[in-house]
């Protein structure tokens, strides 16, 4: 098969998908959560049942589409620090940049958006597994980088450490963003909050794996 061969049938996969995460988030907003089947996914995405269930295997991953993006998302800027930075350095200044750019991956997300995935336990159940699996992928790409052994605790108590922040970050977002604040201010407001949070973690964690130079 032919490279564009290759990348026309990516392309199709990519606007199916994209159709399909579009007409639900629609639905749900509409109707709620709860109230919306896979089946009517399906319907509004004019796709099959089966299609549906290939692309996005729990229904809560529908609304969570950028999920593996959020899974990722510390253990990747661990994993691209500079030189001479440390692991703390890097994700207080990702974390900044996000909040300027009003990211929907830190919880920038819309009122509508943000008042459904609290109305649903389904949805607030299925964010703190995201939670708990971003601080794992945390914990494992600091075990790499540091070298440490499968028995070394630290790895995890950073982790434990700097995913805690970010999951309390998040919940204030969303907590301000249900209130009816606007982006602006709440990135305001979340600037102050990262330089406490991540200034409290200094002592501890500021000379915690710094990318040796060169």
């Amino acid at each position: 098969m032919s490279t564009q061969k290759m990348g026309l049938r990516e392309l199709k996969k990519q606007q199916t998908r994209e159709n399909i995460s579009h007409q639900a988030t629609r639905l749900f907003l509409e109707h709620g959560f709860d109230k919306v089947t896979i089946a009517d996914v399906a319907e509004a995405a004019q796709v099959a049942k089966m299609t549906v269930t290939n692309y996005f295997p729990r229904k809560e991953d529908l609304v969570f589409d950028l999920g593996e993006e959020f899974v990722q998302s510390l253990a990747r800027t661990v994993r691209r620090r500079a030189p001479g930075e440390s692991v703390l350095a890097s994700l207080r200044r990702a974390y900044l940049a996000a909040v300027a750019e009003h990211d929907p991956v830190i919880g920038f997300s819309g009122p509508a958006f943000a008042r459904m995935i609290d109305a649903s336990p389904a949805l607030t159940a299925r964010l703190r597994e995201f939670h708990d699996e971003r601080e794992k992928a945390l914990a494992d790409a600091l075990a790499m980088e540091t070298g440490a052994g499968p028995d070394d605790i630290l790895p995890r108590v950073a982790a434990a450490q700097l995913g805690g922040v970010h999951r309390l970050l998040f919940d204030e977002t969303l907590r301000r963003t249900i209130a009816g604040q606007g982006d602006p201010e709440i990135a305001a407001v979340l600037t102050r909050y990262i330089d406490a949070a991540f200034g409290l973690l200094e002592p501890s964690l500021g000379g915690y794996a710094v990318r040796p130079a060169g």
